[in-house]
């Protein structure tokens, strides 16, 4: 089977699913799109979002839905439906996180997102990764059930992209996530996608 995934230069919605591809060791096309080119190729993608995956030609969007199939293949996406439910709610509230921040970094009116950056930092930041702390401890060091899922992947890839939207150490003083961070990372299939990936703006 031959896999393309076609996403922008940088981390962000793409970097789950290349994880879990690199995890099944699994070799795909990475195909990056610039930012610059986005307008003229915007009218070809369906549904003109990004990512794409294709498998054997067959064009797939939605990259939560994507993790989903990938993570079955990997069993990563729980071992009955209960657990699979828990999976799910972890990656929604993780999702729900990453909104906050694209919200706040994306507003064009400078004085509204200087004081959206106060809320961000003050409230909304504190909020999400205290309780993802919390239940990283209640989990035995992971996100649902005291075993690596695909929760665990998609925080774990997506970390930098949020770090640098939101310019600060979602970390600092988050032991338990931190050593989540450092598990994930020592996979071997997902440490060799690191050391070969491209290096973007949004990588620490």
């Amino acid at each position: 089977m031959t896999y393309k995934l076609t996403y922008f230069n940088f981390t962000a919605l793409g970097e789950p699913i290349r994880f879990l591809l690199s995890y099944l060791n699994i070799d795909f096309e990475d195909k990056r799109i610039e930012i610059e080119q986005w307008p003229s190729v915007k009218h070809t993608i369906p549904y003109g979002k990004l990512p794409l995956l294709e498998i054997d030609g067959k064009v797939l969007n939605q990259s939560s839905a994507i993790c989903r199939y990938l993570a079955k293949k990997a069993n990563l996406a729980g071992s009955d439906d209960w657990e699979s439910l828990l999976i799910d709610i972890a990656v929604d509230n993780l999702q729900d996180f990453r909104q906050s921040i694209i919200l706040y970094f994306y507003e064009p009116n400078e004085e509204t997102k200087a004081a959206k950056y106060v809320t961000l930092v003050n409230e909304t930041i504190p909020y999400y990764m205290e309780r993802f702390e919390n239940i990283v401890v209640e989990n035995n060091g992971y996100f649902v059930n005291g075993k690596l899922s695909w929760a665990d992947l998609s925080f774990v890839a997506i970390l930098d992209y949020l770090k640098f939207r939101a310019n600060i150490d979602l970390l600092k003083d988050r032991p338990n996530l931190q050593a989540l961070r450092e598990k994930v990372l020592a996979i071997p299939t997902i440490k060799s996608w690191i050391e070969k990936r491209p290096l973007t703006d949004d990588i620490a």
